[in-house]
């Protein structure tokens, strides 16, 4: 960089030109693109959604064949389909089927958790920002979240430290999303089962593992490990990200079968015959999981190329976006950026000047790519 101006280097790096083709980082073509275009659920004016943490690849073709193959159906009460998909995940996870429950999305998970355990007459621990639905819910009803701000490291990692200090007798329950959202980042694995076995001991942790898939580091746990082991802790795991099926709503829980009796007695619903069907389909599809975790990589390798050219801070992700610092409010960079044609990002109190963007298609990225150079090259 020392003998090349910024806009040079910009250039030789493909990020003014877009010289990469659109096919991929290795070159190869991409067997998984939808059939379909999918700018038609697209606000007027947007040409690229970058704002959901959603995976645009999917869902593979495997699993357009189960949901269409579901049709014939759709007449029938969903139960033994779900019954044969909480018997693979139960295996997949490494503990019986009692230990699984299906639910509308992971989201549902988080929030049916909040009903059954009291969170709304109660307190919760959790860090921030973080992932809000389980939280906000509670507070809708009346619940207090004991709310810890993040480390002001450079992965701005949670403050499980404090977090374990805050525990008392009153805690009904400790959250800890890892990787977290929106940061990306995640707790020192180590630390992470120390922190889980000694808070479970005092009060329920439950250990949303949404973007668990996405972790880079060898080995890295799952909390799984301590519900096998009769930890006081919940697991949540979901379909919509490196399966590609955020829109058609399925997740699960893991945890001792008697709370998972609690929860299911707070559930209003269960996951449809179409959405069982596809996540029976897609816990088969390893060759698109994989390629999944490859296009992941890849584009956020073009968000990082971006962002180092543009001396922006950012938090390298174990998850399928990344969040960077722009040093100005988040509305008026999203205003901008949709200006572009780009959506990304949403508040993230209180890291207001911070800025998430999901990994997208790779030609979305590159139009990503252009945007922020118009604002703020």
């Amino acid at each position: 960089m020392s003998n090349l101006s910024r806009r040079q280097w910009l250039k030789a790096a493909g990020l003014l030109t877009g010289s990469l083709p659109f096919t991929g980082v290795s070159g190869k073509t991409l067997p998984f693109e939808s059939p379909t275009p999918t700018l038609q659920h697209l606000p007027p004016g947007i040409s690229v959604k970058l704002n959901s943490n959603e995976n645009p690849y999917g869902p593979s073709s495997a699993v357009r064949q189960a949901i269409t193959g579901a049709f014939d159906k759709i007449c029938r009460y969903p139960w033994v389909a779900a019954d044969e998909v909480r018997q693979k995940v139960a295996a997949k996870e490494g503990v019986s089927p009692d230990h699984v429950l299906l639910t509308v999305g992971s989201t549902e998970g988080l929030k049916i958790t909040s009903l059954a355990l009291g969170l709304h007459d109660g307190e919760t621990i959790a860090g921030s920002p973080t992932f809000e639905a389980m939280l906000r819910y509670s507070e809708t009803f009346g619940g207090y979240v004991n709310r810890v701000p993040t480390l002001t490291d450079e992965n701005l990692t949670l403050d499980i430290d404090e977090m374990e200090r805050r525990t008392t007798s009153n805690t009904r329950l400790v959250f800890v999303c890892n990787p977290n959202n929106p940061t990306g980042s995640i707790l020192p694995a180590a630390r992470l089962r120390d922190f889980c076995e000694t808070v479970s001991g005092k009060t329920v942790v439950f250990s949303d593992e949404a973007y668990f898939d996405y972790v880079t580091e060898p080995g890295y746990p799952s909390m799984v490990e301590l519900v096998k082991k009769g930890a006081n802790v919940i697991v949540s795991r979901t379909f919509s990200k490196v399966y590609g099926l955020a829109g058609i709503r399925i997740g699960y829980l893991v945890a001792r079968p008697d709370l998972i009796r609690r929860i299911d007695a707070a559930q209003i619903d269960s996951p449809n015959i179409l959405a069982l069907n596809a996540a029976n389909a897609a816990l088969d599809d390893r060759e698109f999981y994989q390629f999944s975790l490859k296009m992941n990589a890849e584009g956020k390798d073009l968000i990082y190329q971006t962002l180092d050219a543009l001396k922006m801070p950012y938090v390298r992700s174990h998850a399928n976006f990344v969040f960077f610092k722009t040093g100005r409010d988040i509305s008026g960079v999203m205003r901008d950026m949709r200006e572009q044609g780009v959506e990304v990002g949403r508040p993230f109190a209180p890291l207001n000047d911070w800025c998430r963007v999901s990994t997208g298609k790779l030609e979305d990225i590159r139009v990503f790519q252009q945007a922020m150079l118009k604002v703020f090259g």
